[in-house]
């Protein structure tokens, strides 16, 4: 069943396969979520590269003929080594894309003052892939960021609307904005922050424009596979949707509704297992 592999530490790359699916409902597409070792915003590179390797891995043996790295830290600290060192060891039919250079190609454009935020975990915006993407494309544009440590942990612990979340919320929104008054775009650098998209806007004021990554994705995707029908004529069109994660199946299917729009299904993996490796 050759499928579109849609990967994330968690949940969040659930707002991205939802775009997918709208923008490219005819594909199968297979979803893993390594919710048993969750978060990796504050894990260190080896250490997101070594589980992102893992998962990449376990989708491509799946029969996914392309994989989405739809995490921003997976891919600020893995797609690149994954791309260049392992990807050509494993197979040369197959492609891994990430979602930070699908936005870098086009955020530049969302700005009239040429001014632009970031809101991201820890390890993105450590990672400066952002800025060095960014650079890229609009070598002009100013770029602050700002890490939220605690979105990932309030939204996935179901937190995310309460009292106290909208305390760290306008905490972190008001320092960013503090960086430069001339700042007229914020991009969520996280596939979790579209959930608290009203909130973030609340803080930010009606001035402020909220870009998130999953239309943007769609789009670059379905653009992808117009490009490489080697690709694309490979993936099956029988509009089926898997969901793994290597957490309970059970727990995994609560809240995935939340971040996904609709019950799922979901299968239990456990690859990284010892007995698996």
């Amino acid at each position: 069943m050759a499928s579109i592999g849609v990967f994330d530490s968690g949940f969040g790359g659930l707002t991205v396969l939802r775009d997918l699916k709208n923008l490219l409902p005819q594909y199968n597409y297979l979803y893993l979520g390594d919710n048993a070792r969750t978060p990796y915003g504050n894990r260190s590179f080896e250490t997101v590269y070594h589980y992102t390797r893992q998962a990449v891995k376990w989708m491509l043996d799946q029969n996914c003929q392309l994989v989405i790295i739809a995490c921003n830290t997976a891919s600020a600290k893995a797609l690149r080594t994954i791309q260049q060192r392992d990807l050509p060891q494993w197979s040369v039919e197959k492609r891994i894309l990430g979602v930070i250079r699908p936005t870098a190609e086009v955020i530049g454009t969302y700005s009239k003052s040429g001014t632009i935020g970031i809101l991201a975990t820890t390890g993105t915006v450590n990672s400066e892939s952002y800025l060095l993407e960014i650079k890229k494309f609009f070598p002009g544009l100013k770029v602050f960021q700002q890490a939220c440590p605690l979105w990932v942990p309030l939204i996935e612990n179901n937190e995310a609307h309460t009292e106290g979340a909208q305390f760290f919320i306008e905490r972190d929104v008001k320092r960013l904005l503090n960086q430069s008054p001339e700042m007229d775009t914020i991009l969520l650098g996280c596939t979790h922050y579209p959930l608290i998209t009203n909130q973030i806007k609340e803080a930010t004021g009606s001035h402020i424009r909220i870009v998130s990554q999953g239309v943007l994705t769609a789009e670059a995707l379905k653009d992808y596979l117009n490009r490489h029908p080697e690709i694309e004529n490979k993936c099956r069109k029988d509009s089926i949707c898997r969901f793994y994660t290597t957490d309970d199946a059970s727990d995994f299917e609560k809240l995935a509704v939340v971040f996904y729009g609709e019950p799922v299904k979901a299968l239990h993996t456990d690859f990284f297992a010892p007995q698996g490796s």
